[in-house]
This record gives structure tokens, sequence and C-alpha cells, in this order.
């Protein structure tokens, strides 16, 4: 036996309520409210209308979502500004608002977020050979989206 999904007839006004509240709940993109406008089943047309209006009532801003997705990236899992990028990339944004974004990190807490990972991995990592140890903390760095240059500066300066 088989179940069909029945969707909800929405109005216009029940339709922005619900992706209003969507977008207060957190920081969206534009591409992400109009997967759930699409969701809902809004024709087209009408997405771009409410895309719209909710630029213009401030309920979803790029450049402020990029700002607090690179800021939280950074701060909560330790990303690299590489791995935050194409994140962003990915999720659609504006070079403009990745850039501005990535202003959100400050360069003395990169290098030092990058130098407690050393440290870190040193005490994890139980390998003889300094190189094999050197390398796969480069390794591990440059995975989560840390600059090779930067890491390999930084790893050469700590010996």
């Amino acid at each position: 036996m088989a179940t069909t999904k029945t969707e909800k007839a929405y109005t216009s006004a029940q339709v922005f309520v619900k992706i209003a509240s969507f977008c207060a709940y957190q920081e969206r993109t534009h591409q992400e409210v109009r997967l759930k406008l699409y969701e809902y089943g809004i024709k087209t047309d009408e997405v771009e209308a409410f895309i719209v209006k909710l630029i213009e009532d401030n309920f979803i801003n790029e450049e402020r979502f990029a700002k607090a997705y690179a800021g939280g990236k950074f701060r909560i899992k330790k990303w690299g500004r590489i791995k935050i990028i194409k994140s962003l990339e990915m999720k659609g944004l504006s070079p403009y608002c990745i850039k501005s974004g990535l202003k959100e990190i400050e360069e003395k807490d990169y290098v030092a977020t990058i130098s407690s990972i050393i440290d870190k991995k040193n005490s994890e990592i139980h390998l003889k050979n300094p190189y094999q140890k050197t390398y796969k903390i480069a390794a591990y760095l440059i995975s989560r989206g840390f600059e090779a240059d930067l890491v390999w500066d930084m790893l050469r300066s700590s010996d």
C-alpha cells in the first residue's frame, strides 16, 4: 500500500509568516530560502517576490550570513579560510559577501589557532621520525582548510 504525501495549500500571508520565522530562527542565504519556498509549492515568480520582500524587511542579508558563518566556523569548528571560502561558494554567496565574512577572522586569532592545533597534535601523535610527525600535523591542518604555506612556515618556526 503506497502512501502519498499531500501538500498543504498556503495563502500568501501564511507563507510569508512561515518563511519569515524560518529566516528569523537563524541567518539564511537566498538559496536556502528559495528552496524552502519551493518546498511550500510556491511558483517561481512568487518566490522571487517573497525574497525581495524578505530582503526589504531585513530578514535575509547574505553579507550578515557570511559574517556569522565564517566567524562561527572559525571559532567553533576551527576551520581555516580555504574551507570557509569553499563552503560559502557552495552556498551561492558572492565574492563580495565572502570577502566581507572573512574579515570576521582576526589574523592574530588565526595564527594563534594554528599554533594551538600544532601543539595539540604534537602531543597526540607519537612517531619517532620527526619528519613524519611534522608531515602528519601539516596534512591535518591543510585538510582543515588552513593555507599550506602558512602551515609549513609555522611548523618550521616551531622546531
